[in-house]
């Protein structure tokens, strides 16, 4: 009986933190301008792909209208060239390139990334924006993974802890990690 207990109580802690891992749905539209310019990641949570990864930034370009952001609404398609930095924010730059489209029926907030020459596809969702559009929080649908990101290399201390505490409130609870970039 103490066995069959000690089972339960496993298979309800699964089953919580299977909950608590995926991430909330969006629940506002985004401007098409956010799939437009130069974002900075302010913090993540680790991952292998950006291990040692400091001054991140991409840079998102419409595509199908000569980087036009109208296009965004009737083509849902942009480029994304995205640079890390090796060993610190001044190290050697890795630089990449992918392509992307927001999914339809999303209000701007869900779009997928093509690596690999379009054999991985990954949906990313926009959870929330500052007002003013000057940041954003990025998620994996799975809860696994968030990020903060700037339009600009830095932010106020305050600014930022209360983009993180958003990100809490999201029910992210990992630990994050805060790339340096030059300044």
């Amino acid at each position: 009986m103490k066995i069959l207990s000690v089972l339960a109580a496993s298979a309800v802690i699964a089953l919580a933190s299977a909950a608590a891992a995926s991430a909330p749905a969006p629940t506002k539209p985004v401007a098409a301008g956010f799939y437009s310019g130069l974002w900075y990641e302010i913090a993540r949570v680790p991952n292998l792909g950006q291990r040692d990864c400091q001054a991140p930034r991409s840079e998102f370009t419409p595509t199908g209208g000569q980087g036009d952001v109208a296009f965004i609404a009737t083509t849902g398609e942009f480029a994304v060239r995205q640079v890390c930095r090796k060993g610190s924010a001044n190290g050697p730059a890795k630089v990449f390139s992918t392509k992307g489209r927001v999914l339809p029926g999303s209000r701007n907030a869900k779009f997928e990334m093509a690596f690999l020459g379009g054999v991985r596809k990954q949906e990313y969702w926009v959870l929330d924006t500052a007002p003013d559009g000057a940041w954003a929080i990025m998620a994996t649908p799975g809860g696994n993974y968030v990020w903060l990101l700037s339009r600009r290399a830095t932010m106020s201390e305050a600014v930022k802890a209360a983009a993180v505490s958003r990100i809490r409130a999201l029910g992210y609870r990992q630990q994050l990690e805060f790339p340096a970039h030059p300044g």
